[in-house]
């Protein structure tokens, strides 16, 4: 038998703060902005390249997806339900071989059952190195 409360989805509309995973402490991952409308962060070329010495396109999809996901959940805080990433594209542009790399992340889409979010991937100049799409699918809180 369930009581009332256990057959009413999480209604918890208070706003999500990120909280780091592995991978993105291993990245050196650090978060400078989070809201609704934009969640930047930034991450070290040191530590992410590859056997070439170039960042490596991989690191640059793993922290480009968890900050478009990041945006994402704080959106789908805000109607008490979580997200899930369904579809991630990127196109690299340009690479880098030191410095640190900014991660901004901007709604293009904010729904009640899909988000999608733009993010770029900059040098420290301010170039661009990649172009990313995220959508997340929208879903009610497991208990």
């Amino acid at each position: 038998m369930t009581t009332p409360s256990e057959d009413k989805p999480d209604t918890d509309t208070s706003p999500w703060k990120i909280t780091l995973g592995e991978l993105d402490e291993k990245m050196g991952v650090k978060i400078t902005e989070e809201s609704v409308q934009r969640v930047i962060a930034t991450m070290p070329v040191e530590g992410n390249r590859q056997s070439f010495g170039l960042l490596h396109g991989g690191a640059s999809l793993a922290v480009g997806e968890a900050v478009g996901s990041w945006a994402a959940v704080i959106h789908a805080g805000t109607l008490g339900k979580t997200a899930v990433g369904i579809d991630v594209s990127a196109t690299h542009h340009r690479s880098a071989r030191q410095g640190q790399i900014t991660i901004t992340a901007t709604p293009i889409h904010l729904g009640g059952t899909l988000t999608t979010h733009e993010v770029l991937i900059a040098n420290e100049a301010g170039q661009r190195l990649c172009t990313m799409r995220i959508t997340n699918l929208l879903m009610e809180k497991r208990k």
